[in-house]
């Protein structure tokens, strides 16, 4: 039977898998990821390989890496990545070279879309866009189990489009680590929401512990939120518009805020154009484990 393995390297953790072909797990675990230092971060995967062929028996198995940006067709060379210490760094041929296999890597958001249309929320859906709101705002497109990529490796950075139904002055407020302002990432991940509430009360909170206080009858919390969830109606009004996807899977910290979901879905049908609306916004099957799924799926 044939196995793969799967890492999600994040910027915080870094996740291992090994799946076989019928979706079962069979060897997982997590670490911390080397934060800002790039041959630690080799290292650490290797060594976390290593540890899975150890525990597992299973060797030169096909691996596949979910990041948090992308690989530049042109250089080869990592670019657009949150974890600003791997652009400009041969991430790929450097672990094939360490590993003495083929590696195949993938922005991670397209390895969450991979994940939940194999076996997860969109199985059964021919279009699935996926979105990660966590710390960024990651987002990746789907079509027949596969995910889609453009001649720029770019395809579904919604998080990097200025955020619609915003005042200039609001996005000025919001400068993002691309070097633009107001992107849709600045309000719709879970550092937006944070902003957002900083923005009301003064206080720096997670974005949990400010859902929290909302449900517990906070007025601030509960001003917070209802922007936030005005802020990702308005977002996900023109993911349909341009792309019309069969189901739109959401990932990440914010996901786990049940609010979301009987909000988006009794409302989108009076913003999307045509005011009719069939597409629908759903939690991911396989939570924070969607990423290093997919990464796994990398090799289908």
């Amino acid at each position: 039977m044939q196995h793969y393995i799967g890492l999600d390297l994040g910027g915080t953790k870094t996740e291992i898998i090994v799946l076989n072909q019928n979706s079962r797990e069979i060897y997982r675990t997590r670490n911390q990821t080397p934060k800002g230092d790039y041959k630690a971060t080799l290292q650490n995967i290797a060594e976390l390989i290593k540890s899975a062929e150890g525990e597992t028996g299973l060797k030169q198995l096909p691996v596949g890496i979910g990041i948090p940006g992308t690989i530049s067709k042109h250089t080869g060379l990592v670019k657009n990545a949150n974890s600003t210490w791997l652009n400009g760094k041969p991430l790929q041929r450097d672990l094939e070279s360490i590993l003495g296999t083929q590696v195949q890597v993938m922005n991670d958001a397209n390895c969450l879309a991979v994940s939940e249309a194999v076996d997860g929320a969109g199985k059964g859906y021919d279009l699935v866009f996926a979105a990660i709101l966590g710390t960024g705002c990651g987002s990746g497109i789907s079509f027949n189990q596969k995910a889609l990529l453009g001649p720029n490796g770019v395809t579904g950075e919604w998080g990097h489009v200025p955020m619609p139904g915003v005042t200039d002055k609001e996005r000025d407020a919001r400068p993002c680590y691309c070097g633009n302002k107001g992107c849709v990432e600045t309000f719709l991940s879970g550092t937006g929401l944070q902003t957002t509430h900083a923005q009301i009360s003064g206080a720096k909170l997670s974005g949990q512990e400010i859902s929290q206080l909302s449900m517990n009858g906070d007025s601030d919390a509960q001003t917070s939120m209802q922007i936030y969830h005005e802020h990702l109606l308005q977002g996900l009004t023109m993911i349909i518009n341009i792309l019309d996807p069969d189901i739109i899977v959401l990932g990440g910290g914010v996901s786990n805020i049940d609010s979301l979901y009987p909000f988006l879905n009794s409302n989108l049908a009076g913003r999307v154009f045509g005011r009719e609306n069939d597409t629908m916004v759903v939690k991911s099957a396989h939570g924070d484990s969607s990423g290093v799924r997919g990464a796994a799926w990398l090799n289908l």
